[in-house]
């Protein structure tokens, strides 16, 4: 089973830039998108009849926003967390029989750190929620975390360590997340890989010279890793000022996983 998320940064503009080029390739069973910045009507994705859409559209126009294309028909599907509705757009959550997943457009702290106090008490929500999910089943997560979890994820932590998006207080959140029994799948995989980026900043040469920082993730219950079969960064990959990042998980073991008890019995 493949699962790709990508934060296209304005689909519209994303499709423009190859984006229906890298879905038919990609062919995936699972395609989540973050920041689509569309309103309901805006658009009309020319992919593959075989896969069901589920958008979640943020009430400000041009703004956030997830979308998720699936091949599988989920049992349910839930938008925002506490509520079926949130007015940023950042979550949409579909059940399946052996698992959870959730797609998540994280709230940035912003430069001035200024919404930091949101982001913060907004991590403890979504932990919450990610906790109550899988004590019923596993739990993949994927989408824009806004956050560098360590310094091995951007390149210059020096540097950075006061702004938004590698603040303590955002890091310790993500360790917290993690703590609470759920793995980095690239670093499950690539524990020491350096130079490994999502996202680069438009400042001219900046991608160039991959002077970039790890935000995208594919985050999975602990229980889940014999399932696991690698984890990616198509680095390569242009449309967006984010890179697509793909997981791949084993069909038969995923369903053994999802069988063998819940981790926090």
């Amino acid at each position: 089973m493949k699962l790709v998320s990508w934060n296209v940064n304005g689909l519209r503009a994303c499709v423009n830039k190859g984006f229906n080029d890298y879905f038919a390739q990609m062919d995936a069973d699972m395609f989540c998108l973050q920041e689509t910045k569309l309103q309901d009507g805006q658009i009309t994705m020319e992919i593959d009849s075989t896969y069901e859409q589920y958008w979640n559209y943020a009430e400000k126009k041009g703004y956030s926003g997830t979308a998720v294309f699936t091949r599988i028909k989920p049992l349910t599907v839930r938008y925002g967390l506490e509520e079926d509705h949130e007015p940023e757009g950042r979550i949409i959550t579909l059940e399946f029989d052996k698992f959870y997943l959730v797609t998540v457009y994280t709230p940035n702290a912003k430069r001035d750190l200024s919404r930091l106090d949101y982001r913060l008490d907004w991590e403890e929500r979504f932990r919450s929620y990610l906790q109550q999910l899988d004590a019923l089943k596993p739990v993949v997560v994927c989408g824009d975390l806004n956050v560098a979890h360590q310094e091995i994820d951007l390149k210059n932590a020096k540097g950075n360590k006061t702004n938004s998006g590698f603040t303590p207080e955002e890091r310790d959140k993500m360790t917290r997340l993690l703590d609470a029994g759920f793995l980095d799948t690239f670093r499950h995989f690539y524990p020491d890989q350096t130079d490994a980026y999502t996202w680069w900043s438009n400042m001219p040469k900046v991608r160039e010279r991959n002077v970039g920082w790890r935000i995208d993730y594919f985050l999975a219950s602990a229980r889940l890793a014999p399932s696991l079969v690698d984890a990616r960064i198509d680095a390569a990959i242009l449309g967006s000022d984010h890179c697509p990042i793909v997981l791949e998980l084993d069909e038969k073991k995923l369903a053994e996983s999802s069988d063998s008890g819940l981790i926090n019995q």
